[in-house]
Order: C-alpha cells, then structure tokens, then sequence
C-alpha cells in the first residue's frame, strides 16, 4: 500500500511543479527577450525612433501647410507703377526620406544621416532661403505692391515662382513642411481658392522676366563696387529692375544672364541683410514710407 501512496505524491508534485512553471513562464520569457533587442541595436533604434518622432512632426507641418497659404491684400490702385524682380539662386532645398516621410533636409535636425551618406551637413542651410524670402516679403516695398514676383532656382536645378501676395510661414518647421510640398507636388495653391501662389516652372528664369529688364547680380567677389542708393536712384522706372541673389551658405552666382555685376559692401552680407538693403534703396527711390 506504501508503493501507490509514494506515486500519487510524486504525480501531484509533479502537477504543482509544471503549473507554477506555467504561471512563471511569460515574465521569464519576456525578460529573457527584452534585454537582448535594447543590446544589439540601441543606438540604431533610438535613431529610429528619433526619426519616427521627427517624422511625426513634419507630417503634422506638411499637412497644415496643405491645406494652403494664406493670402494678403493686395493693394487697389488703377496706376501701373515700377516694381522689382527678385532671383534667388542656389537655395538649399532637397528633399530626403527621414524614416517614412520625406523632409527637407537640414543640418541642425538631419546631421547624421547627411553623414551617412558623404555629405557635408554645412552646406545644408534652408534657413537662409527662409529668412531671405521673410526679408522680402515683410518690407514695406512688398506691402506698397511695388514687388511683381519672386523666383528661387535651388541647388538642384529647380526654378519655382512665389506670387507677391503670399504671406510666408513664419516658423522654420512651417516652411520647411510647405517646400517639402511644393517639391513633390510642383504647386502650392490658396486657401480655399484654385490661384496657384508658390508654382514649379522650367528653366530658364529669363523667359520669364520682362523684356528689357536691367538685370542686376549681387555678389562679394563682384569688381563693380557701387553706392546701392545712389545706382538704384540712378535708374530708370522704365527699365524694370530684376536683383539676382545668391541663398547658399558659401560660393558666388552664375552671372552669365546678367548685366550687371555689383558688390553694395566691403564686407561678406547674408543673404536676408542684402536683400533689406535692396528693398530700403528702392524704397527710397520710390518715396514709400
């Protein structure tokens, strides 16, 4: 009678043994799993999930900027005054696919990934287009209607046209989510209207300036050093007047098209304190206060 007893203990023992190692085995497997996955690719995925974050953001930024662009009054007057044309070249705006979505690339915010891939993060600067085209469109010559557009031709090869009646983003991560639009779709249009406000357009830009327009380059390493108010002054209001800047970190401009090549500084200027000097002469010129 010994014998039965001694294997009924042993099975029930048995019982107790495989479920308490049942009720235990999930925690052990997970705890057996996580370490591992947080030691082979830590780093790789804290990028990941960096650039999942950043993804987030500048999806959230591209679809406010695609619901369009606001547009500011333009002024009524049945007189046809002179007005200016600005060129900007060489702005720094490429697109690149940061996790899933495509963003402007920058070198603050994609430093490590323009690493990667042999590139030089300095030369990646859309801050420069940004702010030159807020120094546009925030002068009193814009607001008086005297500015008849705008043309940026990037790095790239790509000519787009922004009309004079856009308001501009004002935050970096705004625009940046506009450009990445305009870059794949080719338009950016008004809110709640079909007017296309920001418009890819093929090159080259002197198609589309005005015939006999005085064009005009801007550079440091130009041989021409005149006083800007007075060569402004010195024009004529027939002649319209087209300015050509350069939007890039370093390097000068292609001034084959132009017909003039001037420097308005001993020193190197940015392109946004240029492009103030070139509104505030013609402003001058014009008498708008």
């Amino acid at each position: 009678m010994g014998r039965p007893y001694a294997v009924k203990g042993r099975k029930k023992k048995r019982r107790l043994d495989e479920a308490a190692a049942s009720d235990a085995a999930p925690p052990a497997e997970e705890a057996e799993e996580l370490p591992p996955e947080e030691e082979a690719g830590g780093e790789e995925k804290e990028e990941e999930d960096e650039a999942a974050a950043a993804a987030e953001g500048k999806e959230e930024e591209e679809h406010a900027a695609v619901e369009g662009l606001p547009v500011v009054p333009r002024p009524v007057d049945g007189k046809r005054r002179p007005g200016a044309i600005f060129v900007l070249e060489r702005a720094c705006l490429e697109v690149g696919k940061v996790g899933k979505t495509m963003q402007i690339l920058n070198s603050d915010d994609h430093a490590n990934y323009l690493r990667k891939q042999n590139r030089n993060p300095a030369d990646y600067r859309p801050d420069i287009i940004h702010q030159a085209l807020l120094a546009i469109f925030d002068s009193p010559l814009t607001k008086a209607g005297r500015l008849q557009a705008v043309y940026v031709r990037t790095e790239k090869g790509v000519l787009f046209e922004i009309k004079p009646h856009v308001r501009m983003p004002r935050t970096f991560k705004r625009f940046c989510g506009l450009m990445s639009q305009l870059l794949q779709k080719l338009s950016i249009t008004a809110v709640g209207k079909r007017e296309k406000l920001l418009n890819v357009v093929k090159n080259p830009v002197t198609r589309y300036l005005p015939v006999g327009a005085r064009k005009v380059g801007l550079s440091f390493s130009a041989e021409k050093s005149v006083n800007l108010f007075d060569y402004v002054a010195k024009s004529s209001d027939d002649e319209p007047l087209v300015f050509v800047v350069g939007a890039m970190a370093h390097g000068k401009i292609d001034k084959e098209y132009t017909d003039d090549y001037i420097q308005i500084c001993n020193y190197p200027l940015s392109a946004a304190c240029c492009l103030n000097r070139i509104c505030s002469a013609l402003e001058q010129k014009w008498n708008i206060q």
